[in-house]
């Protein structure tokens, strides 16, 4: 016959029983189930996105906008720095950059482009018109010789604007109004996009953002060009030194920052 004896497995052995699971526990790496009552709760029905709500509005804005800069959106710029790698990951599974200039604290997206891989196209390029890009190349020369002579912030008039980009369109059919109009519309859409700050009725401060749509090597063919027009002394439909209405700039307009096509 064998004996047998029931041990009761009590006090200290039971509490060292106890210690050697939570040990095995940590070194499996077994992580204990959440409640369902602890998850992050969804933003809508069926959401199964893993962001934090702060950083989807980042990320749309990227995706919106042409630009997102510090100084307009200072808490969303706060957003980005923190979450960067993350709403780059994002982005990159779209085939899309993200360039963040921490020194002017501009951010904006470039569309990814490759002669040896099959990118699907999500941005599209939009031109600036031709009224928009000679405010652009004025406003770029005012910005870069106001930095020149030790400025901060270089500032223009609506009629300084005016007087300035109408040397290079043809007026000898008198209609100066039309004229005017294209670079009114002109300011009022880079002003939208941030390039102008208006501090006043028709006073403007020139934003860092001037820099990125306008790079000094774009700047410096434009302006060689509108100088060769204006030294240029041939008959024509144009006066001379002067765009025509249908004359093209050289290589197309100045790109627009891209957004995403519909």
């Amino acid at each position: 016959m064998t004996d047998t004896t029931d041990v009761d497995v009590t006090g200290d052995v039971a509490d060292d029983l106890g210690t050697v699971d939570d040990r095995v526990t940590d070194v499996d790496g077994f992580i204990e189930p959440v409640a369902m009552e602890d998850d992050a709760a969804e933003l809508f029905a069926g959401d199964r996105g893993t962001l934090e709500p702060d950083v989807r509005r980042v990320l749309v804005r990227l995706l919106q906008r042409r630009f997102l800069t510090a100084e307009r959106s200072p808490a969303q710029w706060r957003t980005l720095l923190e979450h960067q790698s993350v709403l780059e990951s994002r982005l990159h599974d779209l085939f899309v950059r993200l360039v963040v200039d921490h020194d002017r604290g501009i951010a904006w997206k470039e569309q990814v482009r490759s002669g040896e891989l099959d990118v699907p196209i999500l941005l599209r390029d939009e031109a600036y018109t031709r009224a928009e890009t000679l405010v652009l190349v004025h406003l770029r020369s005012v910005h870069q010789h106001e930095a020149a002579s030790g400025g901060t912030a270089a500032r223009v008039d609506l009629e300084e604007v005016e007087q300035g980009v109408l040397t290079y369109f043809d007026l000898r059919d008198g209609d100066v109004s039309r004229a005017q109009r294209e670079i009114r519309d002109a300011v009022t859409r880079l002003a939208a996009e941030g390039l102008l700050d208006e501090e006043s009725t028709g006073r403007y401060r020139i934003t860092p953002l001037v820099e990125v749509a306008l790079d000094t090597a774009r700047l410096v063919e434009l302006t060689r060009w509108l100088a060769e027009q204006t030294a240029t002394r041939e008959a024509g439909p144009s006066s001379p030194g002067t765009v025509a209405p249908d004359e093209d700039l050289p290589d197309e307009d100045a790109s627009d920052e891209e957004d995403p096509q519909p």
